[in-house]
């Protein structure tokens, strides 16, 4: 009995050791779970802006059916054009010169821009590489000067809580050496604005849902192309991605629910007296690495 007495907190100390050890185990995989579950907090992320390549609308799977791209396509001779060496160096050259006077102008004129020029910029954009070809964009011209107006009411109202409340403190001031703010006069002046929109996935022509690989990657291919294509018809303009603006004008253009804005971009000429801050680019050693 007395060896018992004895023993008695030595068996107390080794079960409340095991007790935490367990309690410890339990609690660390219930923090596991609930790292898998939550996602971090970053309320400036527009979820249209999320690629649905890897998810594509897991809630709608079960509901309709899907169907793969047809097996055969031809194939046909392709012959390249091929340039001397001293005339692809010159043509590399003066393309560069070219796009090096791009520049982001948030003061653009109300001059009329031709329409053919439009639709020719954005049949250029048409030819950008996609995933399995898809094609998965959607170029929406805005010309209707009240149509313009409503698109700045819906982006100006975002952009102010952007800027106030979701964007934080540090980004803010990022852009303060660049004069930005959430006023967008440019909306209602350019004579054009073309809205980008990705289609996360297809329709075929029997109605069945099709996959967009990369939809993302493939249509910000597409705006990179047609930056340089209007750049090189004489036209400025100033990407902007609208954060939490994209259901609101999707709605309002009437687009179905599978495409999301990727990219907002007023086209036109600069105003007379228009400014851009005096930035510089980082030379090639900076940009490039050869193996």
């Amino acid at each position: 009995m007395a060896l018992f007495s004895s023993l008695t907190p030595v068996f107390i100390a080794i079960i409340c050791v095991l007790i935490g050890v367990i309690m410890k185990k339990t609690n660390g995989e219930k923090e596991k779970r609930d790292t898998k579950s939550k996602h971090p907090s970053r309320p400036w992320v527009d979820e249209d802006l999320k690629d649905g390549t890897d998810h594509p609308l897991e809630e709608e799977e079960g509901e309709e059916e899907w169907q793969g791209l047809e097996e055969n396509v031809a194939h046909v001779p392709f012959t390249g054009e091929r340039y001397s060496e001293a005339e692809m160096i010159k043509r590399s050259q003066t393309f560069y010169e070219l796009l090096n006077k791009r520049r982001s102008v948030r003061f653009l004129s109300d001059e009329p821009v031709p329409r053919e020029v439009i639709d020719n910029v954005i049949r250029t954009a048409g030819t950008s590489p996609s995933g399995a070809h898809t094609e998965p964009w959607t170029f929406v011209v805005v010309q209707d000067p009240h149509l313009k107006h409503k698109i700045r009411e819906i982006v100006e109202e975002e952009e102010e809580i952007n800027y106030k409340k979701r964007m934080g403190d540090r980004w803010v001031n990022d852009l303060k050496r660049l004069r930005t703010n959430w006023i967008k006069e440019y909306l209602d002046t350019a004579p054009y604005l073309i809205l980008i929109f990705k289609q996360v996935y297809g329709r075929l022509p029997n109605g069945k849902k099709k996959t967009h690989y990369y939809n993302e990657i493939s249509v910000s291919i597409a705006c990179g192309i047609l930056l340089a294509a209007l750049q090189n018809a004489g036209l400025y303009t100033v990407t902007s991605t609208p954060l939490n603006c994209g259901p609101q004008l999707r709605v309002l253009l009437q687009r179905p629910e599978n495409e999301k804005l990727l990219l907002l971009l007023p086209v036109g000429y600069p105003k007379k007296d228009a400014t851009v801050p005096a930035l510089t680019r980082k030379p090639l050693e900076d940009i490039m690495v050869v193996v």
